[in-house]
Formats: C-alpha cells, structure tokens, sequence
C-alpha cells in the first residue's frame, strides 16, 4: 500500500510581506503530478493546512481546489489539523467529507477510531492526532499524566488501544524531540512542547507535521516531510519534496522523497553593492525573479540600496549590512539562547539580576507553576 506524506502548506502566508500564493498554486499542481506518477492508495495531510486560524477566502478556495482535485482522482485523504489551524474549522463538514473518502481529524474528543484500509497482507490502520496541548487531553483523562506536551500526546496515544500485530499509521502534528527547526516555525521557550519519540516506537509509519525541514527521527518510520516550499530563509539551503511510503507485509516499509521544484527559489547573496550589481554576477542565474536576501558589505551605507537593488532583483526581501560597524553592534557577551534554555532559569536570571539575591525555594515553585499555566494555554 503506497501513501504520499504532505504537511505544512502554510495556505495564506505572506513571507516578508510578499504574498505566496501564485508559488503555492504553482506547487499544489505540481503535487497533483507527482499524485498522477505515483498512483498511492491513500494522501496524508499531517497539519497547518492554512498560516492562520481564520485564512483568506483565497486560501481556502486554494484548498478546496486541491483537494477537490485530489477527490476527483479517487484517493483516500488524510487531514489533521495544525496548531496554526482552527480545528472546528477543519473539522467542519467531515462526516459528509469522509463518505467521500476525504477524512478530516475532528476536535480532539478523547477518543479516535482508526480508518481502516485493506490490501493482500490485511489491514492498515491510520490514526488521526490533530495537534493538542496537554490542557485538551486532560478534559477527558484527568487521572492520566497530563502535565507535559509528551505525558500528554502518551496519553492520548495510549487510548487509541491500537493493535499493533497489525500495520498502523499515525498522523500528528507536534515537536518530536531531536528535530532540527527553522526560523519560519512558532518557537517554545525551552522546549516546552517538546514530544518523546518513543510515544510512536510500535507503528509501522509516523507522519509528522509541524517542522519545516524534511528530516527522519532516528528511523524513517518516524519522519517530518517538511514543508513543500520555503518559507524563511533559514530554508534556503533545503530541498523540498513529498515523502512516498510504500507498505508491504507487517515490518517490511520503503520510504522515499520526489523533490519539488518551485516556481521561483529562496535565494541568499553577499557582496559589495558594486558586484551584486554587474550583469556577469546575476545574468543567466534567475536571481532577478527569486525571492532574495541580500548582504551588502560595503563600509559606508548605499543611499536607497533597496530601491536601487530591486530594480535588478525584483523580489528583494530584505536587505542589511556586514561590515565593521554592524559587526562591532552584533557583539552582546553573556546573553543566553532562549531557544535552547529552560525558561525557569530565564527567569531566575532576570530575577537575581534585578534583585542581587536568587530566588528562594517558595518564590521559584510560584514562577514554575505560573509559566506551566501559560504555556499550557
């Protein structure tokens, strides 16, 4: 049985204040091509469907193109919702949508049924996980371990009571722990949301969603397609793709990329105003229709270097400098990254430095359960 992994479309988005939508048309059709070259059985959609809760009617007119498209070809289709998504709007019109073989995740309730396909070695189970936060799977288990992003994602898995003498799929959109992010997802503070991969050792295929770079977690059975364009130019570097997974027989799985060619390309440039500028440096490369960031490295500033740069690069992005004086600005000794320190220990440095004295023992389990409390809403 052969699946295709897509997450992360991001419909709607606007990147540095450039609209994305013709690159993301572009894309989807191209993902219908790939639909036609492959033939899968069935399409998984592991979240952020849409960049915001409440989308573009552009957007969803995007999607339901697509997905209408997808629908006309006979596909099974998998969609969860993502944490930039509204699940109630996903979720709307599912009941009608699964009898035609679309299946959208519902509101988290506390209780999910696989789909349930078939093929010469027997059944395949594909569980849907929308994106939850530990406060949605403590309303229906309250004497369960809630209190992280991963007790609770346990939980929740652990009431699916999944069969696993059988082959089974699931479809989630979180943070697994060892993934590598990019500037263009939402950030947690130490890692807060951070999900054991452990939690889906025994199923056969975990599709996940969420991180923008394409990337295994320590097998392929468990693995982030990434997203199908670039959306930040911490991505510029990456090759994007969809993920092919071909199940035979229980324990016997191939997975694969296609790449993605897009429209135009996310492109970074560094130089002196005068280089960027000569017809031998961009002449035949395709910098003038990409999306560009560019670094100047003259000393002194270019009087409306902007202005003047996009009258070769069309879609400049954005545009700064290095050179002496930015590198005399860039050097801040002792800061700490907040993306990698727990943000109690934030916090406990920014007291003691305010207070000459650490906090006390009473003071430190206030500020630990008031930071539980906010980022569990």
């Amino acid at each position: 049985m052969k699946f295709i992994h897509l997450s992360d479309l991001h419909l709607g988005i606007r990147v540095n204040d450039f609209s994305m939508s013709e690159d993301q048309r572009y894309i989807l059709d191209r993902i219908l091509d790939i639909i036609d070259r492959e033939a899968p059985d069935g399409i998984i959609i592991a979240g952020d469907i849409y960049d915001k809760s409440m989308p573009p009617a552009e957007a969803v007119a995007m999607f339901d193109d697509f997905i209408s498209s997808i629908a006309d070809r006979k596909i099974k289709t998998f969609i969860i919702s993502g944490n930039h998504d509204s699940a109630e709007r996903i979720a709307f019109g599912s009941r009608i949508m699964n009898a035609g073989g679309i299946y959208l995740s519902p509101v988290y309730n506390g209780d999910i049924k696989p789909v349930v396909m078939e093929d010469e070695y027997g059944s395949v189970n594909i569980y849907m996980l929308p994106f939850v936060r530990p406060s949605a799977v403590r309303a229906f288990y309250p004497d369960d371990d809630t209190d992280s992003y991963s007790s609770a994602v346990g939980t929740a898995v652990k009431h699916m009571n999944a069969d696993f003498s059988q082959r089974n799929i699931i479809i989630t959109h979180q943070f697994v722990t060892g993934a590598v992010r990019s500037d263009s997802e939402d950030i947690s503070v130490g890692g807060t949301d951070n999900v054991s991969a452990d939690i889906f050792a025994d199923f056969d295929y975990t599709a996940l969603g969420h991180i923008h770079k394409p990337q295994n977690i320590g097998s392929e059975r468990i693995r982030y397609c990434g997203t199908p364009l670039k959306y930040s130019f911490s991505e510029a570097k990456q090759d994007k793709s969809v993920t092919v997974i071909e199940l035979g027989k229980k324990g016997d799985i191939n997975v694969r990329t296609v790449g993605l060619i897009p429209l135009r390309d996310m492109t970074e440039l560094k130089g002196s105003y005068e280089e960027l500028m000569k017809k031998s440096f961009y002449e035949g490369t395709g910098y003038a229709e990409d999306y560009v960031h560019i670094t100047l490295t003259d000393e002194n500033d270019i009087p409306d270097a902007v202005s003047k740069l996009r009258i070769v690069y069309h879609r400049l992005m954005k545009m700064d400098y290095d050179n002496a004086r930015t590198k005399k600005q860039s050097i801040i000794e002792g800061m700490t990254s907040v993306r990698e320190t727990d943000p109690e220990k934030l916090f406990g440095e920014f007291f003691e430095s305010q207070n000459n004295v650490p906090m006390n023992d009473e003071q430190a389990a206030f500020v630990s359960g008031i930071i539980k409390d906010i980022w569990e809403a």
